[in-house]
């Protein structure tokens, strides 16, 4: 017969502890709280206060369901609270020993038949199912903060655990309306597995001085839709918390990029520990406060781009959806644009594009037939390079083949007046090398559109050893004029959103290769557990699994990171034929 938990008890009070109190008592069950000390239980209670609180603020509680959900919650120092306990699941912090104390003293007081669950993110439930007299019934229960607003609970199985303690926990998660994917017990389990191996890539961009803390984040919310970027999670995570999750699945599975960056120490040694401390990556106005302020470190806010040279006419070369995008996206913004593909029939099809594009905006009210009207005028196709002589600015968005891109910045070279500023739109090849085939390297540089580029905010803004000062001010100028968000880094392989985005779909690729959980669970994980707009297998069928290979194999190339080695499983798929959505199959089929 099916376990049914009517009392649960929960060991700590802190952000996790009491967000899955406030769970557990939501769904009216009775719930005992333990924490060390009367301060701490006080912390506590005004931690649930204040989230219930919110709630009723915000129409979701009303103030009797509040008082009604907190008086079913009792408090207490002593572990013996728990004597009736049907489920017993522990928050305290992530140290071994602490948690293998408290789950020897739970097993000396519950029922025989209680269950005990971890919420550990990343140490190992077997090392703490052994700690007791009844391994058979300990299981991860991994909530994720915050508990009463995020859907996703991983269930951790051992290799004692009994089969029907798994089936009632999962049934019992199902009862607290949450979505459970149950893995095995290995370090990070799946969402932290592949989440703090992209934290502390993110890390390690931001300590190299590759680029700024606002400009990381803004390319991996406005780049791939992530809910937060990664050092604004860093500092909600916290910095200490995020250091012992790393340190801990790096001595498990020896994988250099688990290793915590030396920033993580240099800054939990000064105290800068994130929100809960009031500094980390970013300052806060008080220790636990959302509330970002100022510092020495923030851009001023809509400063003119000092130096920038006029430019009045575009040209951009390819006929492409990238190249399509762009020439819309600059004409739009008043640029008189003049564009170049290879054959008569690229240049209509690029205008047909590009009018049903602006009519579906009209349609849509976004756009008024006089300004449709308008920026078709601004927009001029050919097949010679020669009517480009006359623009400021040159986007070049052809094919991602460096001989071709150096041939076309060669020609360009001859055919541009002195001054005009070349920019190519790779996403993953060397700028410099394209600005080497040219007498004028000073004038070279990335202009990384995302696509759609008619839609998507982000623009990189990409300079080499060579690109001059007055040549990024320009780009930088005309991305604003536009309408983008810039975000400046240098030229290393995948630049910012790359260069983040691809070892974590590689890493994916790995778990799944491994067989620890299926792609429907991985990508559940990632977006019920993390907010990501698809999951990561989801996303690479929409990318095509070649250009992924192409981009993981620039990866690989340039660092020379082991754990940048595309998975093999990928390598299989593309020599299948199996490219994504495009092909019909990929890591899934599609009708």
């Amino acid at each position: 017969m099916a376990r049914e938990f009517k009392q649960v008890g929960v060991v700590g009070l802190g952000t996790m502890g009491a967000g899955i109190a406030e769970v557990f008592a939501r769904n009216g069950l009775s719930v005992v709280t333990v924490e060390k000390d009367e301060s701490s239980i006080a912390r506590g209670r005004v931690h649930l206060e204040n989230s219930t609180g919110r709630a009723v603020q915000r129409g979701k509680l009303s103030s009797d369901e509040q008082r009604e959900l907190l008086e079913r919650i009792s408090y207490g120092t002593d572990l013996g609270a728990f004597a009736e306990a049907d489920l017993v699941v522990e928050a305290v912090p992530e140290h071994l020993e602490l948690k293998r104390a408290v789950f020897t003293t739970l097993d000396s007081v519950c029922k025989p038949d209680t269950v005990l669950a971890s919420n550990t993110s990343s140490l190992s439930i077997t090392e703490i199912a052994v700690a007791t007299g009844r391994p058979g019934k300990v299981v991860g229960m991994h909530f994720f903060n915050p508990a009463p607003v995020m859907k996703l609970v991983e269930v951790i199985r051992t290799v004692v655990t009994e089969p029907e303690v798994i089936e009632d926990v999962e049934r019992f998660a199902k009862r607290l309306g949450k979505v459970d994917v149950t893995v095995g017990d290995r370090a990070g389990f799946i969402a932290n597995a592949l989440l703090f191996g992209y934290l502390n890539h993110a890390a390690s961009l931001h300590e190299s001085h590759y680029a700024t803390r606002e400009d990381i984040d803004a390319a991996m919310t406005l780049g791939c839709g992530l809910p937060m970027g990664p050092l604004a999670l860093l500092d909600l995570i916290g910095l200490d918390t995020a250091y012992e999750i790393l340190d801990t699945m790096y001595r498990q599975d020896r994988d250099r990029l688990h290793a915590p960056r030396p920033i993580f120490r240099q800054m939990m040694t000064a105290g800068l520990l994130g929100r809960k401390s009031g500094r980390g990556f970013y300052t806060y106005d008080a220790p636990d406060s959302p509330k970002v302020v100022a510092d020495a470190l923030t851009p001023p806010a809509d400063a003119a781009v000092a130096g920038a040279r006029e430019v009045r006419r575009v040209g951009v070369v390819g006929s492409g959806t990238m190249a399509t995008g762009s020439v819309e996206v600059f004409a739009k913004a008043g640029y008189d644009v003049a564009f170049v593909a290879r054959a008569t029939d690229k240049v209509d099809a690029v205008g047909k594009a590009i009018t049903r594009s602006l009519d579906k905006a009209v349609q849509r009210g976004k756009l008024a037939d006089a300004d449709r009207d308008a920026t078709l005028r601004r927009i001029s196709g050919s097949t010679s390079l020669d009517d480009l002589s006359d623009v400021q600015l040159v986007v070049e968005a052809v094919v991602e083949d460096l001989a071709v891109k150096q041939t076309l910045f060669a020609n360009l070279d001859d055919i541009c007046a002195p001054g005009t500023v070349f920019a190519t739109t790779t996403s993953s090849l060397a700028v410099i090398e394209c600005a080497v085939a040219t007498s004028r390297p000073a004038e070279v540089i990335g202009m990384h559109f995302f696509n759609p580029a008619s839609i998507m905010r982000l623009v990189e803004v990409v300079s080499t050893v060579s690109t001059a000062p007055d040549v990024e001010a320009t780009v930088l100028d005309v991305t604003k004029r536009i309408g983008k968000h810039a975000v400046r880094c240098g030229d290393r392989s995948g630049f910012i959103v790359n260069a983040l985005l691809f070892p974590y779909l590689n890493d994916a690729v790995k778990m799944l290769e491994a067989h620890y959980a299926t792609a429907d669970d991985i990508d559940s994980a990632m977006k019920v557990g993390c907010g990501y707009p698809m999951g990561p297998f989801e996303l690479l069928d929409v990318v095509g699994l070649d250009v992924s290979l192409a981009i993981e194999r620039e990866l690989y190339q340039e660092f020379r990171e082991p754990g940048f080695a595309p998975a093999p499983l990928l390598e299989h798929l593309v020599t299948a034929g199996r490219l994504g959505r495009k092909t019909g199959k990929g890591f899934r089929d599609y009708g």
